[in-house]
């Protein structure tokens, strides 16, 4: 839904708030670029950064020029986000979001209290990305056990550590079943690394680089237990949204 326009100065206010997070992210040249935890460094793509008015920072995939799939509760207790990438020169882009659709199916209190909760939320940006973040194709094919995908995001390198959030990494992980198979979530867990802080929302891609999930939650310690929200069951809804906003996802097929 449409965000409602603020007040000038609670409208700086929160501008000023993002500004102090960007003004970490210059450091980040400076960190290995050995994360995700324990990815590597790698092509952006079809990803940005998706940042909130009260500091939080997540990864969310590209859909159409002016559209972002991320974890819905990346949405969570900030009126204000903002799409956040780095122009050809390097310097920090702030894009405002016009509009944003958190899933129907979307529980803040699922994981404490091990309900469902289909973790996505779209946002729309009020002027369109650069033509480099091309749209990922999403995949409705299903994770199979022991099967590798590759997680991405612009998470930090490892716990507790805020100024390595910001650098796009990459790994592969095998997928896992510890509560058995699921129709609307995958797990990821291997002795190489995980997910942390920022990159939910990152994507979960398959072999061909389509979109299969969405990480969304972390078990125990960074690094370790990884869980994202197959994107094919909620195909439905996110192609609706897509609908309403006069846009179209790409789908593998």
């Amino acid at each position: 839904m449409p965000i409602s326009k603020r007040r000038p100065a609670a409208r700086a206010a929160r501008v000023a708030t993002v500004t102090a997070i960007l003004m970490a992210i210059p450091a980040l040249a400076a960190v290995p670029a050995w994360a995700i935890v324990g990815g590597t460094e790698a092509p952006a793509g079809g990803a940005v950064m998706v940042l909130s008015s009260k500091g939080g920072v997540c990864t969310g995939v590209v859909l159409a020029p002016d559209t972002v799939l991320t974890a819905g509760h990346c949405l969570a207790g900030a009126k204000e986000h903002r799409v956040h990438f780095r122009d050809a020169a390097g310097a920090p882009v702030l894009v405002d979001v016009t509009a944003r659709a958190v899933h129907p199916g979307y529980d803040a209190g699922a994981a404490a209290s091990r309900r469902r909760s289909v973790d996505l939320a779209l946002l729309r940006t009020e002027t369109p990305l650069p033509p480099r973040f091309a749209p990922v194709t999403l995949s409705a094919a299903p994770a199979r056990a022991g099967e590798t995908l590759t997680l991405s995001g612009y998470g930090a390198a490892k716990p507790g550590d805020p100024r390595s959030t910001g650098t796009y990494r990459s790994l592969g992980l095998p997928v896992i079943e510890p509560y058995g198979p699921s129709r609307i979530l995958v797990w990821l867990k291997g002795a190489g690394g995980g997910a942390c802080q920022g990159d939910s929302g990152g994507p979960i891609a398959g072999p061909d680089g389509a979109v299969l999930a969405l990480s969304a939650w972390i078990g125990g310690a960074c690094g370790g237990l990884t869980q994202g929200v197959l994107v094919g069951p909620q195909r439905g809804w996110i192609d609706r949204v897509l609908d309403g906003w006069n846009r179209t996802g790409r789908w593998a097929q």
